[in-house]
């Protein structure tokens, strides 16, 4: 049986995300791996949080437990999935509901590297003053 691709790879890895089992989550990820996203961005700001995470553990914790302290009712739509070797480009669209009920709706863009079968860094993209509106208001700067 061949092994799966770097698409085949990702395109799992937001199916476990779904789980919400940091275990499951930690095994997608090389022990070294990185997220980073913008820097200051709304949901790092607003949960006291790093937004260059490091690590497998932490990366899991993050998508398992602590997103879900800002985000509820998580709906995620994909717009394009691109692919080119160990690169997977995922465009997609979060919608969500915020503390109090207010709606969030944003476009990112991820792109994975993966090594060895595991997902080596995310690199995060969004429209990052759309974002801090919604989380913290329109007249937020």
């Amino acid at each position: 049986m061949p092994s799966p691709t770097a698409k085949e790879i990702v395109l799992n890895a937001w199916q476990t995300f779904r789980t919400r089992d940091a275990s499951q989550i930690a095994a997608l990820f090389a022990p070294d791996a990185e997220w980073i996203a913008p820097a200051r961005n709304a949901t790092a700001v607003a949960l006291d949080h790093t937004d260059h995470m490091v690590g497998a553990d932490a990366i899991a914790h993050f998508i398992s437990t602590e997103m879900h302290r800002l985000f509820s009712e998580i709906d995620i739509a994909f717009r394009a999935v691109h692919a080119d070797g160990n690169n997977v480009i995922v465009e997609e669209r979060m919608r969500a509901t915020l503390p109090g009920g207010r709606a969030y709706d944003n476009d990112y863009c991820f792109v994975f590297v993966v090594e060895d079968g595991r997902i080596k860094q995310v690199r995060e993209y969004m429209d990052t003053r759309k974002g801090w509106q919604m989380v913290f208001g329109e007249a937020a700067a």
